[in-house]
């Protein structure tokens, strides 16, 4: 379950950050509520997975699926740069993530 809720965390982590982009420095009432809203949800449920898992590693994917996350989606959705050395950078978060889950006796 602590997985389900880092899981969680992490991709509300990625509206999180999308929200704040939208909110223009929030100037933008909707957009900036969400951030609130998504932000604290986040750290909240971090906070409760973090009750049985590691603290790096609950920390180093919630951070890892929100950064590869925000970026990828930054790519589809806003244009960002999608160049090839990026990419490998993106696939490199994911592959620590993937592997702290595996290594983690949880």
């Amino acid at each position: 379950m602590s997985w389900v809720l880092l899981t969680t965390a992490g991709l509300l982590e990625i509206v999180f950050a999308l929200a704040m982009k939208g909110s223009d420095g929030f100037t933008r009432l909707a957009p900036a509520l969400l951030t609130v809203a998504t932000g604290a949800s986040s750290v909240f449920l971090l906070s409760v997975s973090l009750r049985t898992l590691p603290v790096g590693t609950g920390y180093a994917v919630w951070t890892g699926i929100g950064a590869a996350g925000t970026a990828i989606l930054g790519m589809v959705v806003l244009g960002d740069s999608a160049a090839p050395l990026r990419l490998l950078c993106i696939a490199l978060i994911l592959t620590g993530v993937i592997g702290l889950k595996l290594v983690s006796g949880n």
